[in-house]
């Protein structure tokens, strides 16, 4: 095991010297993580082929009942943790897409198995917030949504076992 530490006069330690040392025990092998912000709040793209036969771990999402071809539609996905499921900047992955009437399908790579949660907002005027007597809902394992849970059901009952490989769940577009 290699030791280094990096002081500056005062004791603290430089950020630019943390970061070479960092780059150093990389160049030599050594397994350096990434900040832990950089698993959360991906932005992407729908590419189905990350669902393919042999691809994940993932999550395949069809999303049934969407009422209009108007707005966007957003799908994203969480660990279905107390801690984390729809904690704002708390989302793993997010697409954003022009909504289609009827049924649409994602796949929504995970970074490792465990359990995931889904939450689907149909954005039907395209203004960017959450219009509670218009705009449309989903989450994984279809929950009751009502007026005691605010549209937020506990992860626990959104909760999607994920595997090495992609798990493909159905979701139900809700409006009001």
């Amino acid at each position: 095991m290699i030791k280094t530490k990096f002081l500056t006069r005062t004791g603290v330690g430089s950020r630019k010297a943390i970061l070479a040392g960092l780059a150093i025990a990389g160049a030599m092998g050594f397994s350096v993580s990434a900040p832990a912000i950089a698993q959360y709040r991906n932005e992407i793209r729908n590419d189905m082929s990350r669902c393919s036969s042999g691809s994940g771990p993932a999550v395949m999402v069809t999303v049934e009942g969407i009422k209009a071809s108007q707005g966007n539609l957003r799908i994203q996905t969480y660990r279905a943790t107390s801690g984390e499921w729809l904690k704002k900047g708390k989302w793993l992955s997010r697409i954003d897409v022009p909504a289609k009437a009827g049924t649409m399908t994602f796949c929504l790579p995970v970074p490792a198995p465990g359990t995931y949660g889904v939450a689907v907002r149909h954005d039907l005027n395209g203004n960017g917030d959450t219009d509670i007597m218009s705009d449309g809902g989903a989450m994984s394992n279809n929950p009751s949504i009502n007026i005691f849970n605010l549209g937020k059901p506990s992860y626990s009952k959104v909760g999607v076992p994920v595997g090495k490989s992609v798990k493909s769940i159905r979701v139900e577009m809700k409006y009001m």
